[in-house]
């Protein structure tokens, strides 16, 4: 991630934990401004990426992360070195908020119905528009939209975003 634009502004960096990561960069606005999904393949090519990813996005007001165990604790640590407050969620608690329950029936329905948010968000946001979108970086995406929501950067998940 760049981290190109306006370099003061506060962003939000929403990870979808895993080896293989999503990465969904937010604006103060509320809006998408990059996303991607990265293979670190190793654990400790985790933690010499972090620092680089962390630095590489500009300033950030919040890390977020969904999910836990060792691939967290790297994030959450090099968080903590530079004073970065950290939400750490599990997927449930952004599921109920942006998807129906019907949608939450099995781990491939989600899936699937991230995938179509991920890319109305993508529109909205004005966000490059993906060649191919990994469930890592879709998921990533709507990670990030309910963290702007969680944080106070957006009051409500846009009209355009509602189904």
């Amino acid at each position: 991630m760049s981290g190109a634009g306006a370099e003061a502004e506060p962003r939000l960096l929403a990870v979808d934990l895993g080896l293989r990561s999503g990465l969904a960069l937010y604006g103060r606005d509320g809006r998408l401004r990059e996303y991607r999904s990265q293979n670190f393949g190793t654990q400790t090519r985790l933690k010499r990426a972090v620092p680089s990813v962390l630095h590489g996005v500009g300033p950030l007001a919040w890390l977020v992360l969904e999910g836990g165990g060792p691939v967290a604790d790297v994030w959450e640590r090099e968080a903590s070195r530079r004073a970065l407050p950290v939400l750490r969620v599990a997927a449930e608690d952004w599921r109920e908020k942006l998807l129906y329950a019907r949608e939450q029936r099995s781990g491939t329905l989600a899936k699937d119905a991230a995938d179509v948010l991920a890319r109305r968000i993508i529109v909205w946001s004005g966000a490059a528009k993906p060649t191919s979108l990994r469930h890592d970086a879709a998921e990533a995406i709507l990670l990030g939209l309910w963290a702007v929501l969680e944080v106070g950067w957006l009051d409500r998940v846009p009209a355009e975003l509602r189904r």
